[in-house]
């Protein structure tokens, strides 16, 4: 909306500065991380005021159960602390185009389930939310409509047809029949919807992971909507797509300020209300600048918390039919819980995870050379 701004130069010389992609991100990360910092604190007092509380402990975390006794009456629905600076901050420095609305719209759309379901468990005092139906549902009926909009619009309709893999130097498939492109995209909305859901687990670790990879992505953003660079780098260029650098940028600033409430020992947990609506906004983003197998590099951490718990149900399963009884892969999963079965302290977790993460994010840009 502010971008606008930038028509008006001719009147007061600065105010060109919002005609600049880079500049108006550092604006919206600020924006985000200030009404963070505003909104946290009033959000956490409001939940504990209506006893929104998780109120029970996990019974699939075994032993661990004790560590996460102290934890029982942290307020859920944290999510809303990013959600609301993204959305306030998106759209204000942003300019409005397709991209942007359609990342804004699934991000929102994706929200809504995610807090009716922490709002059941709080109300049920159990980990049992909404149907998984109904999940189902809410994740299908969001990525339909971010399609349809999609190949609706003329800016996007052709761009969006695209599959581009790292290492390839031009589309693999310069034109998807709409089935693949709704089948690839629900894989990667709602493939990193769960995983940073499982991964959303210690306090801290999703919220850090999300920051390195939205870093890795508001580059990459830039990058597809810079006709020289994207020629230079030989990568797709994606018309507009630059404004997602502005919304990554939010997204930056909405995490750092969560992260701040979030660091342990958490005084809020994110909940589905975040980590559902997080994913789904990475894997849109991803498809619009052509960059999907790039975030399952840069998103190394919460594909290998995906994996963990696929390979442990998978084993279990498959031993109790070799064997009669099953057997576990890891000690526990997803895969940091394995981790404080062998002892490590939450925040040694949390720290070398993150670490991972970030060497994610550089090899993942990495590839931008490697054509």
């Amino acid at each position: 909306m502010l971008s606008y701004l930038a028509q008006y130069e001719d009147y007061f010389g600065p105010l060109r500065l919002f005609g600049s992609i880079t500049v108006r991100a550092m604006l919206a990360a600020t924006t985000a991380l200030v009404l963070g910092f505003l909104l946290g604190p009033r959000l956490i007092r409001l939940f504990r005021s209506w006893k929104f509380g998780q109120g029970y402990i996990d019974d699939r975390t075994g032993a661990l159960g004790a560590t996460y006794f102290d934890k029982k009456h942290t307020p859920a629905m944290g999510g809303l602390i990013i959600c609301l600076p993204v959305l306030i901050s998106g759209l204000l420095w942003a300019a409005p185009n397709i991209w942007v609305l359609v990342s804004l719209m699934l991000y929102t759309a994706l929200t809504i389930p995610g807090f009716r379901d922490d709002l059941l468990k709080v109300r049920r005092r159990s980990r049992d939310g909404i149907a998984g139906w109904e999940k189902i549902a809410w994740q299908s009926g969001a990525t339909l409509l971010a399609l349809g909009l999609l190949l609706w619009h003329p800016l996007s309709a052709g761009k969006i047809r695209e599959f581009w893999v790292p290492f390839v130097k031009h589309a693999v498939t310069p034109s998807m029949p709409w089935w693949m492109l709704l089948l690839l995209l629900y894989l990667w909305v709602v493939g990193f919807s769960n995983a940073i859901n499982l991964t959303d687990g210690l306090d801290g670790l999703a919220t850090g992971c999300t920051i390195t990879v939205a870093l890795v992505f508001a580059v990459m953003a830039y990058l597809a909507d810079h006709v020289f660079l994207s020629e230079y780098l030989l990568i797709s260029h994606v018309p507009g797509a630059g404004e997602l650098t502005v919304i990554c940028g939010a997204l930056i600033g909405g995490c750092m300020a969560f992260l701040w409430f979030n660091s342990h020992p958490a005084e809020v947990f994110m909940g589905d209300t975040g980590s559902l609506a997080l994913g789904g906004l990475l894997g849109i983003m991803a498809f619009m600048i052509h960059q999907p197998v790039t975030l399952v590099i840069a998103g190394g951490v919460f594909v290998a918390e995906a994996l963990s718990v696929i390979l442990q149900v998978g084993w279990f399963k498959a031993t109790r039919w070799r064997y009669g009884e099953g057997r576990r892969f890891f000690l526990m999963a997803p895969i940091h819980h394995h981790f404080q079965k062998r002892g490590w302290p939450e925040t040694k977790v949390v720290l070398r995870f993150w670490i991972l993460s970030l060497g994610c994010a550089l090899a993942s840009l990495a590839t931008l050379k490697l054509r």
